[in-house]
């Protein structure tokens, strides 16, 4: 499922963006709870770990089904979490990377072509399924300005 088709289906979703990626994209989060509690989740930093963005997609259609529901995830009360927390979640921090990784950018692009070239300084790093970084090479987990006060699991 994606997120346009969450908002469709759960009406009551906060839904926005937290900014641009390089090439544009918008990088959405979805706000889960109306709770004092705040809990913040994300997926796909890395590129080459892309497979993290539809688990968590999977875990918010399997929340809102049980909060409509009213029913339990992991045998904690659903409408309890909404009503206590608000969980933020950013299903797919960098999506131009993850693009480049599952082949959704044509190598006849630019920023494939910039990507290639910035990959050739690290030979023993298979291009692109070992790619981590943003479109520009920036490993997005170590050169944030909040990374140093987040622990990440």
């Amino acid at each position: 499922m994606n997120i346009n088709a969450f908002k469709v289906i759960y009406p009551f979703l906060e839904i926005d963006s937290v900014g641009k990626s390089v090439m544009g994209k918008d990088v959405p989060y979805i706000k889960l709870g109306n709770g004092s509690k705040e809990i913040f989740y994300n997926a796909s930093f890395h590129a080459n770990e892309w497979i993290t963005t539809p688990l968590l997609m999977k875990f918010i259609e399997n929340f809102l089904k049980s909060y409509v529901d009213n029913g339990y995830i992991y045998g904690y009360s659903t409408n309890y979490i909404f009503n206590n927390f608000s969980i933020y979640i950013v299903p797919m921090v960098n999506p131009d990377g993850v693009d480049l990784v599952t082949g959704g950018l044509p190598t006849n692009n630019s920023y494939y072509a910039k990507a290639r070239n910035i990959a050739s300084n690290f030979p023993n790093i298979p291009f692109t399924s070992g790619w981590k970084a943003n479109i520009d090479g920036v490993d997005l987990k170590n050169y944030q300005p909040f990374s140093q006060s987040l622990v990440f699991v």
